[in-house]
């Protein structure tokens, strides 16, 4: 994975990572043995980036990733998040440990807070070098953080922090373009979008005009919609999209979004389809 199209550096002191990784938000809701075959299938395809949640199932997501990468562990870049309420100090680690334990690994290559709580950041940063201090986490990040608050971590922890910032983005929600991106962006912190399907069913079909353009150019590279759509998003240097996959027929589709090369003129039309719109007050999020 050479193409920088196709693994980028995560963060700052990061290693080189697929751009298109692999969700698993709600993948413990869907087949478990045709869950596991998809991630397997995913990281045969090269979408070694895999990232997962305490929260996503109340842990049964992480059991779940647990299973698909045994044997494999040594070739996936693994992410999991702590929980705002477990975020303390003592909290974070316990949680890291539990988590550990359902993925059955020894060490996570990112950790993340999930997304802002009560406890002081100070807590949650001070558990996170611990965890590094002691082989348990090789970087550390968050999800769902505005501007303020990515300056806040900065204060902290000093350059280089956090190593990525998790992200609601997709075409019909790019609020992360105004502030977000440009702020991570010149500082080398990786961005990662997840949900960046949407969740507005029927934004593919050319049923309706936004819908066309991506039918329009995904006929011209012999792609699908879907892989335009994460072309469109990958554009940017710092990138990073986490599409979850319930099936083997969705991964494969998803893989090629890391070798398709969109031109200005096609990123112009699909950013006149799909407006970021004007800066607003707060993050999105789901």
């Amino acid at each position: 994975m050479n193409d920088s199209k196709i693994a980028r550096v995560f963060g700052p002191r990061g290693r080189p990572v697929a751009v298109v990784g692999q969700g698993s938000w709600r993948a413990d809701e869907a087949d478990a043995a045709e869950a596991i075959r998809a991630l397997r299938r995913g990281l045969d395809l090269g979408l070694t980036h895999i990232d997962t949640a305490e929260m996503y199932g109340s842990g049964a997501a992480e059991t779940l990733v647990g299973a698909a990468i045994e044997g494999r562990r040594d070739e996936v870049f693994l992410v999991s998040k702590v929980l705002p309420g477990n975020a303390s100090r003592r909290g974070t680690i316990l949680a890291c440990e539990k988590s550990l334990a359902r993925l059955k690994t020894d060490r996570l290559d990112c950790y993340l807070l999930h997304w802002r709580g009560s406890y002081p950041l100070e807590e949650t940063v001070g558990a996170f070098e611990m965890l590094a201090r002691d082989g348990k986490i090789r970087s550390w990040g968050v999800s769902n953080f505005d501007v303020d608050d990515l300056d806040e971590v900065g204060k902290i922890a000093g350059p280089g922090h956090p190593t990525c910032n998790q992200v609601l983005y997709h075409l019909r929600e790019r609020a992360i373009e105004h502030r977000v991106i440009p702020w991570c962006s010149a500082r080398g912190i990786a961005v990662v979008a997840y949900t960046p399907f949407g969740e507005t069913p029927g934004l593919f079909a050319a049923d309706h005009a936004e819908g066309q353009v991506l039918q329009d150019i995904a006929a011209a590279h012999g792609a699908t919609a879907r892989q335009v759509a994460l072309a469109f998003l990958l554009r940017l240097p710092n990138l990073f999209v986490i599409p979850k996959a319930a099936n083997v027929n969705h991964v494969a589709d998803n893989a090629g979004a890391a070798s398709l090369h969109l031109n200005e003129a096609e990123l112009a039309c699909i950013d006149a389809a799909f407006p970021r719109g004007t800066a607003r007050r707060g993050l999105p999020m789901i």
